[in-house]
């Protein structure tokens, strides 16, 4: 027997809530307060009666008038804490208002209005979600991780971070934790991961971020950011012991820094079910991107010359895919490797220069630029793109205006459809505008950028600009490896999803978008779920097979609804998981 309080489960399609609590304690528990939508009868049997109004509403109506309160609010950031506080109060109303508002709401929710949350945690700071791990007690990994309250069958998904590289911002030290939960909405608004199935997480190791250290309202471990073997160990403990409790989880890693992301990544992924959306799911919905255009010029990604300026973690895991992709298209990986020129902080990445490891193989002969003109011993941009002549210009630089009217002028003299994609964001830190890149190529550019943009009416026709928004391609990722209960996550399922997301957009019309709506995310998310699957099916590290793989992924996915209600006794053995 058990004293769960309340336990959903699922019968023929249906869910239903077995709730073992009354009263008050129902309306402080976000999955099981449904509020006014209760019914009278189930009011009484649940000790309701009198705490709520007289009237019974639907959940439409709840929607309707919780986005009337959204749209009250005076800014973005106040759009995203009225929706925080909404998920805490009643969070399946939370994810059908999400839902029938996404393209509007995504971007309030996760980027680019989350990194202004996150910089204001500590300030706004009310109900805790997730779990937080401190360095400084390596010992409580377990026990936290315990308290979280689910059992080893009962998390899909767990979304970590240390929170040094939060979007365009930076150290945001214990903050960081809002990147984790903004992304588990993602998933279960996007890809219908259950709510109760996701657990988000911050290994809080410090911050070297001056600001916060001296906040007296700071709420993490208030020292510098720990490093070195002492960090490489507290990992270790974390993934371990993580793995061993939830063996069935999918570990999504966050916003770690780029002196970390490549060597964590590469040293777990043959070991456990893991995922870096920061290099993998980059680099999946800018690949997508790139099929898509050179399909509508014609091309093949291997006929490309690829500049990427900014040669981080994302820029690096997108050049990776590319190569992944290129070598399947016949060229050895050496060819392949020679169609990038990748600059980092200090320029073109040659050998004889410093760099990091994860860099070197996109290190150019230092023979080749014997006579460019260099400045401090390597090339700029606009020297690389003069010299280079490049048909795809890649930004994910957090450089605002780094790509110039010379340069992107330059690039256009040479190439007539060139591919220009500025990805940093937010939108402040964009590599250029998209209506500038539509005038100084004379509509020409085929673009996708990292923040959201609204069209742009050039010359008489209407150019809808693609967002190369990662939240096209992993909530896809992580429900097909959940849906085949993957073993590992492998090159192939990444590249599968690029390729479903890329199939689902004509980019051939003037004006067309180059990746699918945000507004049809839901779709996106289950064709890359099949073809993810599928994948990993045939990489063979599938724990199981499905018999017929989209009505076995669209009945995976969870739905914003109100479930059946069952009124228990406090002492009941429930039927299936997902319980508290």
């Amino acid at each position: 027997m058990t004293t769960r309080q309340f336990s959903y489960h699922t019968d023929d399609g249906d869910e239903t809530v077995e709730i073992a609590i009354r009263g008050r304690q129902i309306l402080d528990r976000p999955m099981i307060n449904f509020g006014t939508a209760y019914t009278h009868e189930e009011r009484e049997g649940l000790g309701l009666t009198g705490l709520l109004p007289a009237a019974v509403s639907s959940i439409e109506s709840q929607v309707t008038r919780a986005y009337q309160q959204v749209c009250a609010q005076p800014d973005d950031l106040s759009k995203n804490i009225y929706l925080m506080q909404l998920q805490d109060r009643n969070e399946i109303l939370f994810y059908r208002l999400l839902a029938a508002h996404l393209a509007e709401l995504l971007p309030i929710i996760y980027t680019p209005t989350i990194g202004e949350a996150i910089q204001q945690f500590s300030n706004w700071f009310a109900r805790p979600r997730g779990v937080f791990l401190s360095i400084d007690a390596p010992d409580g990994i377990e026990q936290a991780l315990d308290a979280f309250g689910q059992g080893p069958d009962d998390v899909d998904l767990i979304v970590v971070t240390d929170s040094e590289g939060i979007l365009g911002i930076g150290d945001q030290g214990v903050g960081g934790i809002r990147i984790c939960v903004g992304k588990l909405s993602v998933y279960t608004a996007a890809a219908g991961v259950h709510p109760l199935r996701v657990m988000p997480v911050v290994l809080d190791v410090g911050t070297d971020n001056l600001e916060l250290l001296n906040d007296p309202g700071y709420l993490g471990v208030r020292h510098a950011r720990v490093r070195g073997q002492a960090y490489d160990d507290f990992v270790e403990k974390f993934v371990h012991t993580a793995t061993r409790m939830f063996p069935k989880a999918v570990l999504h890693w966050e916003d770690f820094g780029a002196s970390n992301a490549h060597r964590i990544l590469q040293q777990y992924r043959e070991e456990c079910l893991t995922f870096n959306d920061d290099i993998q799911g980059t680099a999946a919905v800018v690949v997508a991107a790139l099929l898509a255009s050179v399909k509508a010029k014609g091309e093949t990604l291997s006929e490309q010359k690829i500049v990427i300026h900014g040669a981080g973690t994302a820029g690096i895991g997108v050049a990776d895919l590319i190569v992944d992709i290129m070598v399947r298209e016949g060229l050895s990986e050496q060819e392949a490797r020679k169609r990038f020129w990748c600059l980092g902080s200090r320029g073109l990445i040659h050998t004889g220069a410093t760099m990091r490891p994860f860099q070197e193989p996109y290190a150019r002969d230092e023979a080749e630029l014997a006579d460019w003109p260099l400045r401090s011993g390597t090339a700029d941009l606009a020297t690389v793109v003069g010299r280079v002549n490049p048909t795809v210009l890649i930004g994910t630089s957090a450089q605002p205006g780094s790509f110039t009217e010379a340069i992107v002028r330059s690039m256009y003299a040479h190439c007539s459809r060139p591919i220009i994609l500025p990805l940093s964001n937010p939108t402040k830190k964009s590599e250029a505008l998209p209506v500038d890149l539509l005038n100084w190529t004379e509509g020409n550019a085929l673009m996708a950028t990292g923040s959201p943009f609204k069209p742009v009416t050039f010359q008489g026709t209407t150019y809808d600009i693609a967002q190369a928004n990662n939240a096209l391609v992993f909530p896809g990722i992580g429900l097909g490896a959940i849906a085949v209960e993957a073993s590992r996550i492998t090159d192939h399922m990444i590249a599968a999803a690029a390729e479903a997301v890329a199939d689902l957009t004509d980019a051939s019309r003037r004006g067309s978008a180059v990746l699918p709506s945000m507004a049809h995310l839901r779709t996106v998310s289950a064709t890359v779920a099949v073809k993810v699957a599928e994948a990993a099916v045939a990489d063979g590290v599938a724990g199981k097979a499905l018999d017929n793989p989209i009505q076995d992924i669209y009945a995976q996915m969870w739905k914003p609804e109100y479930p059946k209600v069952k009124v228990v006794t406090n002492e009941y053995t429930p039927t299936r998981n997902r319980t508290a």
